[in-house]
This record gives C-alpha cells, structure tokens and sequence, in this order.
C-alpha cells in the first residue's frame, strides 16, 4: 500500500475544515483499491491553533516576554502584551474552559464567562466600557440587544471570541509577526516575483510558533506516508505549507512532496525558481483531481503522463502538461468526505453582534458546489481566463443530492455552504424543488450574482428549502462603473434582489470594492450613499470593502488598455505573480478613503450612524460631531453626495408596479 497524506497548512478558517482535501481525498477513494492507496487527511490550522491556544504554550510565550521585557527595561510595551503578562496566570487557567466552550463542549461555562468576572479581558474588550457611538445605546443596551435576556451561550461565545483576539494580539505582536487567525506570514507569498524573502524567512531562526509547526509535523509523519500533498489556497497558506515540507525533507527525505491549491493556480503560472524543488517534488496547477491521480499512477509503477504538472529537471524548473488527458467530470469526482478530521474539535468564533458577518467563523459547514467554474465568467476583475473560473460544468441535481445525503450522514452536520464561484440561480430552484420534495431538512448559504433572475418568488422557494443568507458583489455600487466592470447588473436590479431576499427571510452580504480604474473621489462617496441607503431600507446586512488590485489573469491584467490604466509589472518573476501594480491617470487618493469605508460599513451593520452624512466617515473625530474640526483639524476633502436621498426606496417602488 502507498499511504497518501492531504494536508491543509495552516492558517485557514477554524470554524470548519477548508473543503480542499475533503473533496481529493473523496475523489482518490474511487481508486484507491486500484492503485492500492491508504489515504488520510490532516488540518493543520486547527492543530495549531489548539497548540498555541493551551495552557502550556501560553507560558512558554510569557517566559520569552518576561525575558523580552527585562532585557529592555524601561521601554514601552504593546497595550495587549502589558496585559498578557500582568494575567497570565489567568490565561493559563482559563484557555482550556474558553476552547472547549467554543467547541461546543462545555456550555455551562457560558454562565460564569457571561458574568464578566471570569476570563481577563484585555483591549479587545475596551469597546465593552468605551462611551457608544452615538445614537447606539449604551454598550451593556447593545449587547442585550443582540443576545437578549436569556441568550447567555451566544453571549458568553463572543466575549469568549474577543479572548482568542485578544491572545491572537499577543502571538502577532510578542512572538511572530507573522501569524494572525486566519494567515500565517501572508506577506511572504502575496504577488513575491521572487523566492528570496520566503527563503530567508524559513531558514531564519525559528519563533516559538515556528518551532510549534515543526513539532506538529513531526507528529504528521508517525504513520511514515509515502506521499504528502499539500493545497494551498491563500497567500497565507504558503509560509506554513513550505516550512511543513522544509521539516519532512529533513526527518523523513523518503516522502514525495507535491504543493498546489488556488494560491498556487493563480501566482506560481511563470514558475522559474528551482529553489522551490528543494522543497517539494511537483507542483500542480488547476483542479487537482487529474493531476494528482497521474502522479499517483505513476509512483504505482503505472503508465501516466504528467498533466499540469512542474517539476525540477537539470537544475531548470519545467512544465509536463499532456492535452490529451481531460479533467474529470464533476459527475465523476466522488463525495467529499471529511473522514479523519477531527470535526468535534472545530471552534467557532463570533467577533462581531452582525448576524451575517458570523457565518465565515461560526459553526461546523459541510462544503458542496452545485457547480464548476462561473457561469457568468465576464467581469472584467475577475481571473475568468483561468481553469477554474472558466471552465463551466454542473454535475446535475441528482448528484448533488446524493453528495448531501453522503455528508449528512457522515458528519451528522446538516448545515451546507455551497462554495460555487457564484451559484447558478437554474441549480439553486432545482435543488431547492428537490429537497423540499424529498422533504429533506437542511440549512444552506452560498454566493451568488444579483441578477434579476432572483425574483420574490424564487426567493421565497430557496428559504423555503433552507437557504438562510446569500453574499454577491455589489463592488462600488455604481452603474457607470458596474458597466465597465461586465458585472451585469445595475444598482435598482441589486437593490430590488436584495430586498427580495431579505423579505424572504434571508441575510445578504455584499462584497464591495473601492479603486477601480478611473474611479474618481466623487464615485466612492457617492458609491458609499448608495451602500448606506440599501442598508437603511432593510436590503443588506452586511457587506465589506476590498482594495481593488489589477490581476494578471484578468480582463483588466490581460488589456489594461482598454480601462486606461498603465501596468507596472515586476521586471522579472520567478516565483509568484498575480497581483500587478498600475497607474491610473484619474489619480484618487484611495489610500485616503479607504479607512472611512471601513468605518462607516463596521457602524452600518451595527446599525449605527446611517442617517449620518456619508462625508462625516472620512473625518478624524468621531462620527456626527463636528468635534474635529472646531478643534482645528484637517477634514478629508470629500465631495457631498450627488446621489437623490430616496435613491434606493424609489427602486425598490419600482419593482412592486
């Protein structure tokens, strides 16, 4: 037998596994008796996650912090580590209670957390005793408001959530600038042309979660695996997967080592740098499923080419790709299956009273895709000309169902996150027709386009069926820009969606985005109107604003000509490549405005300051007040609003004439 390890490296979400090796290893179990395959599948973000966050760890990085601050006597501390250390002893004592709480394993504790007399609370808590913002209540009327009189697990849950931020400061700030919650040294790998600053970094010498790593994988490699393949779908993904390989190389050199995942996809397509093969055998490209079955058929002994595949021939980094081999099918890929995952351990966070916002960190998420690929696969920021954008193919609904059925019975879970690039409306009444005929009771969200085919009707037939919340891009809330983008929609189409969503009971999310070429100061405010007024009539609740970056593999990465910017591309890549710096002649200050969009969104879905003028976000003082500047300071120069005050209410009559 050929013992075959999936890994997710850390750091990844640690509410519920990242569905990558779930759905490998559920594919290569149709071949395993074939290839003679022993297959497991480990998750490394939770493993590390639970090291660092136990009493033993917290006082290994106590004594360095001790030892750290005796050394510079005198010398200002971080508020959050002052605090750590003045209670330490108390993190040591509590870290276990607080874990297993938000494990779901110990919810009588809840009562004592909830009495605000139990755990330490550091600066994360500080909002708690701060003055509100105005118009908002008192702090203590919020947090009634949000968990009521009798909801003392959920309340209990987010002080708890705000413990893990507070020790995740302590981490970050006192032993590894590197690590946060949901990345580990993600500057590393972002956009790196090239493997130097990554190579320096790993053979540096190690921090306290570095060395915890090298444990962890250490542990990994008791059952001796043949193969350990690694998937790495976000930047902060990278520094963990090549520092896991770093110490397999070293402890166990027999094992072949191969690396892909969508970080890798979408940065490593004009891979140089051999140095990369110090590290791993092969690496991927696209869905994994085809090329890792032809590596494992041939490490079998058996006849296969290489598909998509780098690999290291005389010192020179080279790329096998035989075309006549096809993907497979989604039909063909087999249920994903979380076997050998430690599901019960999974903690979920609840940082912030936005009921929406909760779902990327709460609760345990069976992972499904209805289908392959975006069937709208136009907007011109989107990396549409990849495989796993472009390529679109749906299994069929019978599929799908027996998939939910599989996972329900293997996890016990019945709540399922479709993670479809944007899940097709046909699919969505198909499955919804489905699973109310079969009287299957699920829960469900997932990620869509705001088109019109989402009528109330349609809406209403998905909450029927278990759908609960929806996120979509609204981007900058802009018809002239929505234009330019291909998105394929308008401002009143989205407003008149979302609404019918909402009146059907479901939670929306929008995803917005800010700096897109030729995007002027006046476009973002009133971008940010727009936002507001959809908020305030009840058509979102929640939403948050990205940078827009110009991507290689994009329409605007491909010909940026045709949106009047420059690109600025590094004049030598070797190793990563996605995210390309550019000119844009119209020249906004979007660093400027980026701060009081984030503001003004974190207020807004807390249901705060929306009949504020959307100008007073980009102030220095607080929100409503003219404090700041009778006090002399500079105000942002941001234009009013040109957007009618009735905008979105008068869209929303349009569509019940």
């Amino acid at each position: 037998m050929m013992r075959v390890l999936l890994v997710t490296p850390p750091m990844t979400q640690l509410n519920t596994p990242y569905p990558a090796t779930a759905y490998l290893l559920g594919f290569l179990r149709l071949h395993a008796r074939e290839l003679q395959l022993e297959l497991a599948q480990a998750d490394t973000s939770l493993a590390l996650f639970l090291r660092l966050y136990s009493a033993p760890l917290l006082r290994q990085a106590a004594a360095i912090l001790r030892r750290r601050a005796r050394r510079r006597a005198g010398a200002s501390m971080p508020p959050a580590i002052a605090h750590f250390l003045e209670h330490a002893g108390r993190y040591g004592d509590t870290v276990a209670s607080v874990v297993r709480l938000l494990q779901r394993r110990d919810p009588s504790l809840a009562f004592r957390i909830a009495g605000r007399s139990f755990l330490p609370e550091g600066p994360r808590f500080a909002h708690l005793s701060a003055p509100a913002a105005p118009g908002s209540g008192s702090c203590d009327e919020q947090l009634m408001s949000a968990f009521g009189t009798l909801g003392t697990t959920e309340q209990a849950r987010y002080l708890a959530s705000l413990y893990v931020d507070d020790l995740a400061d302590v981490w970050r700030l006192g032993i590894d600038p590197r690590f946060e919650l949901a990345r580990y040294g993600e500057r590393l790998a972002a956009s790196a042309a090239s493997f130097d600053p990554l190579q320096e970094a790993l053979v540096a010498e190690p921090t306290l979660v570095d060395a915890t790593l090298d444990e962890l994988t250490r542990e990994l490699l008791q059952n001796q695996p043949d193969v350990v393949a690694f998937t790495a779908p976000f930047p902060g993904n990278v520094y963990g997967a090549f520092r896991m390989a770093r110490t397999i190389r070293a402890h166990h050199p027999q094992a072949r080592l191969i690396l892909g995942g969508g970080w890798v996809n979408t940065e490593l397509r004009s891979l140089r740098d051999p140095r990369v093969f110090d590290y791993f055998d092969y690496i991927t490209l696209d869905d994994g499923e085809r090329p890792l079955l032809n590596l494992l058929a041939r490490m079998r002994g058996r006849k296969a080419t290489l598909v998509r595949t780098y690999v290291r021939e005389s010192d020179a980094v080279t790329f096998k790709n035989d075309t006549t081999e096809h993907d497979i099918p989604q039909r063909e890929t087999g249920t994903p299956s979380y076997e050998g995952l430690p599901l019960g351990d999974y903690v979920s966070l609840m940082e912030m009273l936005n009921p929406m916002h909760r779902f990327w960190s709460d609760g345990r998420w069976n992972k499904i895709t209805l289908a392959h690929g975006c069937y709208w696969k136009k907007c011109s920021f989107c990396d549409v000309s990849l495989d796993y954008i472009g390529r679109y193919d749906r299994p069929g609904e019978d599929i799908v169902m027996q998939r939910i059925r599989a996972l329900i019975a293997e996890t016990g879970e019945s709540g399922f996150h479709l993670v479809d690039e944007a899940a097709p409306p046909a699919g969505l009444r198909a499955l919804a027709k489905r699973l109310l005929e079969e009287k299957l009771s699920i829960t469900w969200w997932g990620n869509i386009r705001f088109e019109k085919t989402f009528t109330p009707e349609l809406c209403k037939l998905l909450a029927a069926s278990g759908c609960v919340a929806v996120s979509g891009g609204l981007e900058v809330a802009s018809d002239r820009l929505l234009e330019l983008m291909k998105k394929g929609v308008t401002v009143a189409q989205v407003a008149q969606v979302t609404r019918a969503f909402s009146d059907a009971g479901i939670l929306v999310h929008a995803y917005l985005m800010y700096g897109f070429p030729s995007e002027t100061t006046q476009d973002t405010v009133d971008a940010l109107e727009r936002v507001r007024q959809l908020f305030a009539a009840g058509c979102i609740q929640s939403a948050y604003w990205h940078r827009f970056s110009a991507t290689a593999h994009s329409p605007i990465g491909l010909h940026p000509d045709r949106y009047g910017i420059t690109l600025h591309p590094p004049a030598v890549v070797r190793f990563a490549h996605n995210d390309v710096p550019f000119e844009d002649p119209v020249g906004t200050d979007h660093d400027a405005l980026g701060p009081g969009l984030r503001k003004a969104l974190y207020n807004y879905m807390h249901g705060v300051g929306l009949d504020v003028d959307v100008r007073e976000w980009f102030e220095p003082s607080s929100p409503g007040t003219r404090k700041g500047r009778r006090q002399g300071r500079d105000r942002l120069a941001v234009p009013p609003s040109t957007v009618p005050p009735d905008l979105i209410e008068r869209f929303l009559d349009q569509s019940t004439c």
